[in-house]
């Protein structure tokens, strides 16, 4: 029997090892031959290797908001990486990462015996060193789960072994590994997870970003916050069976909370205005942002930015709700539970709900303390504030009285609010409306702008001839096309909306206009200055001027169709603005100031249509100005109210004649009206007489409600006659490249 297991064993004995010795042939074979001509990479390169660094934006308080790059990435030196997260990813990834040399053959084997059993790759061997190979040399090592590119992995990572130390390998490795949610690095991580530097790390955080390399989205405490702390806890329980955390430390980490950085702290922030800088950065200095690690100083200011999303999002959220009436669109909410998010192109210019647009200027300098573009930026990165074209409505209304009060017309000056026919040259007559379908006859020019009458501003517009009004505009920094017909005085014309904000800088500042701009100066790694800003100032009325129209302006708060929404709230800062709202109700628009804040904010549909009955700016629009401003003044002293220049003469007037008042003119329509010296009235009021004591226009009352204009269809231009301007134009910069 004995004899006969001998004979037996013998040829099985050999057939083994003659397998074995073919298997080992086979193996040295594909080893010898899977890196021929130059097929692996070469490991050269790491003497030298940076990865690519992101550039890194930080507000106007000098706090990082964001990052760009094609991978966000900021490298850290492996001796301010503290040991516990050292140990974490040691632990979880490769626990003989000091005792192999590239390759964990332990770890293959019993990988190799395990996915025999189950029949499928169900378990992988990469060690540290072969993971940094294929995250360092993606293009030629893939991803794909195939014997020929573990080969090559292993065989780049025994290079990198004998050519470079395990600290080395390791500071590489902490600096390539991709973490999710757009990081790649534990630095970069440990910011946008904890909005703190991986150097202040604690251990539970250094578990939850070193359970991140086996699925980073699927374990994306972001989204999946559960999930998340299973994983980090199964990290930690591993770091103690391993003995590099005590049992005392690891029921504290493993009970420690999940506890994220908000946004602000993150950088996931004020994505439309991080878009807008980063299309600028790229025109001015191309894959150097992406590659160079560049820091980029902006002027966005925190506190403001949060303070107009919750504004612009809770006014919407108010109209949706059928709080200003009957609102008969899909809402926001239910597009999201819908689920529709996902089958949308991002790219896409059109959401189906209601959107808005908030920009926040500093007045003095055009920076751009705060801005949105938009609802929801991952369903929709179209930016409202910057590319939209959108008919302004009323908003436009004060580049036409600017340009009366230029071409020295006084504030008082009356205007006939009656019913107005223009032919058109095709045919046919262009026949302005007011709002209420009413006309209430004469009224001085101040009353026909804080009410928002159409009809007199139309026939103030003609008076000056349309070429005028947009000359005008054209000094206010609108650069969009302007066709020269009636009905632009009434906002016809397409503008973007920061260019509209951006105009009303120069009533804030009594006749000073400037262009909107982002960023500061743009460093290098090095702290070199690469480029830096320059204000750009224009004048666009004298100070008399300016002071004129902003008084104005601040009449349609103080009485006029704003009165609601700003002043019946309470809202006492000095302030002026205007409210606006397109044909049909598609657009609503309120764009006010302060002394030293500049904010204007759209809503409306992509698509243009009606967003309900009744929709005027003053209704929707101006509540969300007025509670950001709320906001943002009960952290910052009230500005000092504007100062009339000397050089206006004060004048007492009967108003609703702009006449000197006689002594028979009744109390309620006497008043103190300013003018530039030439422009005051010199008689007196010919309507009142101790016979007449009747007002025949302006009784003074305020008016509370709100009474906006609309715009109406585009009409060909009437003959003008010849007129001396005071200066032509100038030209308007674009706010939207950086100057060279």
């Amino acid at each position: 029997m004995t004899r006969t297991r001998s004979r037996l064993w013998r040829p099985f004995f050999l057939l083994v090892t003659f397998g074995a010795a073919f298997g080992a042939g086979i193996a040295y074979g594909a080893w010898a031959l899977v890196c021929r001509g130059g097929q692996c990479p070469s490991t050269a390169v790491l003497e030298d290797f940076t990865p690519l660094q992101t550039s890194k934006l930080y507000g106007a308080s000098g706090r990082f908001i964001a990052e760009l790059g094609q991978e966000r990435r900021t490298l850290v030196k492996l001796s301010d990486i503290p040991k516990p997260v050292r140990d974490a990813f040691i632990v979880t990834e490769d626990k003989r990462f000091y005792e192999h040399s590239g390759i964990d053959w332990i770890r293959v084997f019993g990988a190799g015996l395990r996915n025999i059993r189950s029949g499928s790759y169900a378990e992988g061997f990469s060690t540290i060193t072969m993971q940094l190979a294929r995250n360092v040399f993606p293009e030629r090592i893939s991803r794909e789960k195939t014997l020929t590119r573990k080969l090559k992995e292993a065989r780049v990572a025994r290079a990198i072994e004998d050519k470079y130390s395990k600290e080395k390998i390791l500071e590489l490795y902490l600096n390539q590994i991709y973490l999710g949610n757009g990081a790649h690095g534990v630095e970069t991580a440990s910011q946008r997870y904890f909005g703190k530097s991986v150097r202040n790390l604690i251990m539970a955080e250094a578990a939850t970003l070193a359970a991140l390399p086996k699925a980073p989205e699927r374990y994306n405490p972001r989204r999946h916050a559960e999930r998340a702390i299973q994983r980090r806890n199964t990290v930690v329980e591993l770091m103690r069976r391993e003995g590099v955390l005590s049992d005392a430390d690891a029921r504290l980490a493993k009970a420690y909370p999940l506890r994220l950085a908000r946004k602000e702290e993150s950088g996931d922030f004020a994505p439309y205005y991080v878009e807008w800088v980063r299309r600028q950065l790229d025109d001015q200095f191309g894959q150097r942002l992406y590659r160079d690690g560049l820091n980029v100083y902006t002027t966005i200011d925190a506190d403001m930015q949060s303070a107009a999303e919750r504004a612009l999002e809770a006014q919407l959220k108010a109209i949706e709700s059928g709080k200003y009436g009957k609102f008969g669109h899909e809402t926001y909410e239910q597009y999201l539970a819908k689920g529709a998010m996902g089958e949308r192109d991002p790219s896409s210019q059109n959401s189906p709900y209601l959107q808005g647009a908030f920009v926040v200027l500093d007045a003095r300098s055009g920076a751009v303390r705060a801005l949105v573009g938009g609802r929801d930026f991952d369903d929709s990165k179209f930016n409202r504030a910057t590319q939209a074209l959108r008919q302004p409505g009323s908003t436009f209304k004060p580049f036409v009285y600017a340009d009366a009060i230029r071409n020295g017309m006084p504030t008082s000056t009356v205007l006939n609010d009656s019913a107005l026919s223009i032919p058109r040259p095709e045919g046919g007559e262009y026949s302005p409306r007011n709002y209420d379908n009413k006309f209430e006859g004469p009224m001085p020019m101040r009353r026909a702008l804080y009410t928002s009458r159409n009809v007199p501003t139309v026939r103030l517009g003609n008076q000056l001839g349309e070429q005028s009004v947009v000359d005008m505009a054209r000094r206010f920094g609108i650069t969009t096309p302007i066709p020269p017909y009636p009905s632009i005085h009434l906002g016809a014309a397409d503008v973007y909306p920061i260019e509209m904000v951006g105009a009303y800088t120069a009533f804030a500042t009594l006749g000073i206009r400037a262009t909107p701009f982002a960023i500061t100066r743009v460093e290098n790694a090095r702290g070199e200055v690469l480029w830096q800003s320059s204000t750009v100032r224009t004048e666009v009325l004298s100070p008399e001027e300016a002071w004129l129209m902003t008084d104005m302006l601040r009449d349609v708060v103080r009485r006029g169709t704003a009165y609601g929404a700003v002043w019946g709230q309470g809202f006492r800062v000095p302030a002026g603005g205007k409210t606006g709202t397109t044909n049909d109700g598609t657009d609503v628009w309120y764009i006010g100031f302060t002394p030293d804040l500049v904010a204007g904010l759209w809503m409306g549909f992509d698509r243009p249509k009606k967003i309900q009955a009744n929709a005027q700016g003053g209704r929707l629009a101006s509540p969300a100005w007025t509670s950001f401003m709320t906001e943002v003044y009960q952290r910052r002293p009230a500005p000092a109210d504007w100062s009339r220049p000397d050089a206006l003469v004060a004048r007492e007037i009967d108003r609703s004649t702009g006449m000197l008042k006689n002594p028979f003119c009744p109390t309620e329509v006497v008043a103190t009206g300013f003018y530039i010296s030439g422009t005051e009235p010199t008689a007196e009021c010919d309507v009142h007489s101790p016979f007449n004591f009747g007002a025949p226009g302006d009784s003074g009352a305020f008016v509370r409600d709100p009474n906006e204009g609309r715009v109406m269809p585009g009409a060909a231009p009437i003959p003008q006659p010849a007129r001396p301007r005071r200066d032509t134009a100038a030209a308007a910069p674009n706010p939207f490249k950086l100057p060279p």
